[in-house]
């Protein structure tokens, strides 16, 4: 298990995160939603200690980790909205970098991960030959080449299109089956609905509301009954 437990977290006297404990499971989904700008990001961050936090700890599998002295990876890894793929290196070779000293049968994984993300007819190309959709899909098998045991996704399906979005819904359900625990932050509630084992609600750096994914159906709280209803009005 991946936990935070009474993380806090200011930057320039602003807080952030006020004192956040939660959990990810091996074999789970757990989709964060809330407002921009609540924490959700900077979260993610805390827990692949990319950033220290003011006040807390962050536990891997009942090992408390410490900033600048233990890490996580490659048992967690993370994929960022951005992507942060090399230009200048294939969608293959961009895989298979990080995994060079790391897994010893990464050859063989890859054949594996290429069949998983379907990109036998674009792996060799470059980043700017390929659309958002393949590129996210070679982030996510660059994560999982080194055979994590967690994996942090940070809006990965905002560019993505319908189609594009329900296969990668189709590509954690496969990582679920193998164990692997994801956590995902998402805007889009209908793709939480449907992949979520676990949906935690975040407002002003805090969690209001977490529970199974019928909480967005039924929600417990005030705040969250108003959130669904402003994306309601937005969609």
């Amino acid at each position: 298990m991946l936990s935070a437990r009474n993380i806090h977290k200011s930057y320039d006297h602003r807080k952030i995160l006020d004192g956040i404990d939660m959990d990810i499971k091996a074999g789970e989904i757990t989709c964060v939603i809330g407002p921009s700008g609540t924490g959700k990001t900077t979260l993610l961050r805390m827990l692949c200690l990319l950033e220290h936090s003011d006040k807390g700890e962050i536990i891997l599998d009942d090992k408390h980790l410490r900033f600048g002295i233990s890490t996580p990876w490659p048992k967690v890894t993370a994929v960022f909205q951005s992507l942060f793929l090399w230009p200048h290196l294939t969608l293959r070779e961009n895989i298979m970098l990080p995994a060079r000293n790391h897994n010893p049968q990464a050859d063989k994984d890859m054949d594996g991960l290429i069949q998983l993300f379907e990109m036998d007819h674009f792996i060799d190309k470059f980043p700017n030959q390929t659309s958002v959709g393949q590129r996210q899909r070679v982030a996510m098998a660059r994560a999982l080449i080194l055979n994590p045991k967690y994996v942090l996704l940070d809006e990965i399906t905002s560019a993505l299109d319908v189609e594009q979005t329900a296969k990668i819904l189709e590509k954690l359900t496969h990582l679920k089956e193998r164990g692997i625990g994801v956590f995902l932050i998402t805007h889009s509630l209908g793709f939480a609905k449907e992949a979520a084992d676990q949906v935690i609600f975040m407002d002003n750096g805090k969690i209001a509301e977490q529970g199974p994914a019928s909480i967005l159906e039924s929600p417990q709280t005030e705040r969250l009954q108003q959130f669904l209803s402003l994306a309601k009005i937005a969609a």
